[in-house]
């Protein structure tokens, strides 16, 4: 349940339009269901201002399903990760709405009637070559189910710097960035040495033999001389969604001059207010 259905929840309550006792049946798999082979945590947006992922590997497509069923009901909405075509083809045959970026290996629904809730902050995310495009499309979509809008800056790696100065503008606008790139893994350094934004660097699997399956980019990027770029592990595009969406989340508290509230509260931060004409955070907020 995200923190939006809550509050309606509640409110409808208490204007006598929802009995207390259909509210506590609906709230009655608060904080998780258990589903003997899961336990699917419909608590996790209250808690993180995230909801639960499905990681689909070791799941058979029929547990995939289940899953998400329960999650579609409770939320509106679910993302499954690193989905194979026999359980992508299962989910769109249970959801037929349903989207599967095959390259992303990413399957996402979203009930129409219940559209995401709007995250601050726009993220860009910028890929060092095409090769890199399958975690980075991983890194865009993800956030974009947690509410951010994103600019995609693809192809823009050191070999040709030229491509990625051209597209400047696009990374001082951004209010976070998510930087995929294997290789060497010298991209995150670059763009942190030019932009105030929290920076994620992602290396990736890419590259020739001594690039170790992503770990030479992955020691280069921990290396890093610009200071404060964060790391998440190889061809990690999820999780640098949800460390990008948590660094902004952290701006907006600090900015709203909040210390210490619920995950409630802060997942709950309106969103209007603070954008300016271009859905960005107001240029004093970082």
């Amino acid at each position: 349940m995200w923190s939006r259905d809550l509050k309606d929840l509640l409110s409808r309550v208490a204007k006598g339009e929802v009995d207390p006792d259909d509210a506590v049946l609906r709230l009655r798999d608060l904080p998780f269901e258990d589903l003997a082979f899961a336990r699917v945590d419909h608590h996790r947006h209250l808690r993180q201002g995230m909801p639960e992922a499905v990681f689909a590997p070791g799941k058979t497509p029929d547990q995939l399903v289940r899953i998400a069923r329960r999650l579609a009901e409770a939320a509106g909405a679910f993302l499954v990760t690193r989905a194979d075509e026999a359980g992508a083809r299962a989910l769109e045959e249970a959801f037929p709405e349903a989207s599967w970026h095959a390259a992303a290996r990413l399957v996402v629904w979203v009930d129409g009637s219940r559209p995401l809730e709007p995250s601050p902050g726009r993220v860009a995310v910028v890929a060092a070559g095409t090769s890199d495009l399958p975690v980075s499309e991983e890194a865009a979509i993800t956030t974009e189910f947690l509410g951010h809008s994103v600019d995609r800056v693809y192809d823009v790696g050191v070999a040709g710097i030229h491509r990625l100065l051209a597209r400047r503008d696009d990374l001082h606008d951004a209010d976070g960035i998510i930087v995929v790139a294997g290789m060497e893994g010298a991209l995150p350094s670059v763009v942190g040495g030019l932009v105030a934004a929290p920076v994620v660097a992602v290396p990736t699997s890419i590259g020739y033999g001594a690039s170790f399956g992503g770990l030479a980019a992955l020691l280069g990027m921990l290396n890093s001389c610009a200071q404060g770029v964060t790391v998440v592990n190889i061809d990690g595009g999820f999780s640098a969604a949800c460390a990008i969406h948590r660094a902004l989340a952290g701006t907006v508290a600090a900015r709203d001059g909040r210390v210490a509230g619920t995950a409630a509260e802060d997942a709950a931060v309106p969103v209007a207010a603070p954008r300016d004409g271009g859905g960005h955070l107001p240029r004093g907020g970082r």
